[in-house]
């Protein structure tokens, strides 16, 4: 058990947490969710002690071992990959690295054989002769091949120091893991391995993370971090999110009626109950989840943005047809004979090669041209494109979020322009504020506003998701299942891809895999078309 008991956090006049007191117990893994800036990943470092809170302690049973993904990627360079990993078990690596020493001493003594001695026995209580195989086992399942594990660290690449960081916190069987955003840079099979692991995982799980796909599956417990307080709720992300939204409605509707309401809630829970049990970690969420009341679940005090896409004008029959494109980039081929096109209905996520991906959206919305082939846009087709990279639409200006607003809108009057940002949640004074000082969240909100004005048929999105906090991600997400026309995008939003998508499209080694399916459907089909 690892227990929070009256903790605060003061910074200048700031309070991040206020008497903040939580039980965390084995066999939970508890998502830490709030908006940016909230204090999410300070608080994890409270749980790790790397920070002293104002008031208040963090308490464990003696002999409890807590391991944390750590974030520097350079700590640990100059030592080798195996050994970075056995490192998650600090006491257990240095006991090993003071034996071998004591044994290649030349004037070995008696006294050195009882120190041995005593250290074997350490070494081989806490599993020391099964370290290697097991740092070994780990790298692999997370995609390290056995030829680099004798490498030192600072040879590999920057995602694949992720993952031998990861293995590095998963080590040696801890008591609590804590982990800050544990699928960023980490492929679909690790992020797929990871997740059953924390299924099967018997201690307690700490974790901070954007994936809701991730959150979803892992999660027993959510942690919403809120005006200072945390509460803890039964259940996965989804499950946190529509009751408290239900509980809001219903708060929201105080003079009318709330018994629809009320049961509309609790069969919602039972329903969410009965698919729970389903799951490997069933019993014991079923479990909390069958003693839920109607008191147990708060409405959420979060602001999500108001994010709609509403399109002029229907597409006709003829949409896009892309005829044979080909593109090559500094000698690399990135675009080989592309064949496709667009009918109604369809939502097309694009996933594999990322620069491919981005090179093949610039073609469509005309800002490169491609080697070979051409594109078609039917006649009723209005597009608009949501770039990547967004540096050009703001760096060096010197503009107030309203007056850069105005350049695209239709309607450019200071009253419909501030409401607009009001629903993308810029109110007040933050609206003075110049664009070039925006955070990469700020500037994706502004982006979206943007092409929310064009009102077109036809949604061109690269990585939208990007730099996002959930609750812009869960709005833009709605925004666009609740869009009746077509888009074409890419995300590494796992859940964001499963929910739009009717239509995937990969881009490997320059070709295209073009199948009529849901996320899920590809990934097992491309599975079983490997076995």
């Amino acid at each position: 058990m690892l227990i929070v008991s009256n903790v605060s956090l003061q910074f200048a006049s700031k309070k991040l947490f206020d008497e903040v007191n939580i039980k965390f117990t084995p066999g939970n893994c508890y998502g830490i969710i709030g908006a940016n800036g909230a204090g999410k990943s300070t608080f994890l470092k409270i749980i790790s002690k790397e920070i002293e809170p104002t008031t208040g302690e963090i308490s464990m049973p003696k002999n409890t071992r807590m391991s944390v993904l750590k974030q520097d990627h350079y700590v640990f360079d100059e030592y080798s990959i195996l050994d970075t990993v056995i490192m998650g078990n600090m006491r257990l690596y240095q006991i090993g690295k003071e034996k071998d020493a004591i044994y290649l001493k030349e004037d070995f003594n008696d006294e050195d054989g009882i120190k041995a001695a005593e250290l074997e026995a350490e070494f081989s209580e806490m599993g020391g002769w099964e370290a290697e195989s097991e740092a070994a086992k780990l790298l692999i399942n997370l995609g390290i091949h056995e030829n680099l594990h004798n490498l030192k660290l600072k040879e590999l690449e920057g995602s694949q120091k992720v993952k031998v960081l990861l293995a590095q916190a998963l080590f040696g069987s801890p008591d609590i893991i804590v982990l800050d955003e544990p699928t960023n840079d980490l492929d679909i099979a690790a992020i797929s391995w990871l997740q059953e692991f924390l299924i099967n995982f018997s201690g307690i799980v700490i974790v901070v993370s954007h994936d809701r796909y991730f959150l979803n599956n892992v999660c027993t417990m959510m942690a919403d971090v809120d005006f200072g307080k945390i509460r803890l709720y039964t259940g996965n992300y989804d499950f946190w999110y529509q009751s408290s939204r239900l509980a809001l409605q219903m708060m929201r509707d105080q003079n009318k009626k709330k018994e629809d309401k009320i049961k509309e809630l609790q069969t919602f829970i039972q329903r969410f109950s009965a698919n729970a049990s389903k799951s490997k970690q069933a019993t014991s969420r079923k479990k909390m989840l069958d003693k839920i009341t109607l008191d147990d679940i708060q409405p959420s005090t979060r602001k999500y943005p108001f994010v709609v896409f509403k399109p002029e004008r229907e597409v006709g029959n003829d949409i896009l047809t892309v005829d044979g494109i080909s593109k090559t980039v500094d000698g690399v081929k990135l675009l080989d004979n592309i064949k496709f096109s667009l009918n109604k209905e369809d939502k097309i996520a694009f996933i594999g090669n990322e620069i491919a991906i981005t090179t093949l959206f610039k073609i469509l919305e005309g800002e490169e041209q491609p080697d070979s082939g051409e594109v078609k846009f039917g006649i009723t087709i209005t597009k608009a494109y949501f770039p990547k990279d967004n540096t050009e639409f703001f760096e060096g200006k010197k503009i107030n979020l309203v007056e850069w607003l105005r350049q695209y809108s239709k309607d450019d009057s200071e009253n419909y322009l501030r409401g607009f940002l009001g629903k993308m949640l810029f109110s007040g004074d933050e609206t003075a504020k110049k664009v070039s000082v925006l955070s990469g969240g700020e500037k994706v909100r502004m982006m979206l506003s943007r092409i929310m004005m064009f009102d077109a048929n036809l949604l061109i999105m690269d990585q939208p998701t990007n730099h996002l906090d959930l609750e812009t991600i869960t709005a833009l997400n709605d925004g666009l299942l609740a869009y009746p026309s077509n888009i074409l995008f890419s995300s590494h939003d796992h859940e964001f891809i499963q929910t739009l998508a009717n239509r995937i499209i990969e881009i490997k080694d320059g070709k295209i895999i073009d199948r009529q399916m849901t996320y899920n459907e590809y990934l097992e089909y491309m599975k079983e078309s490997k076995v």
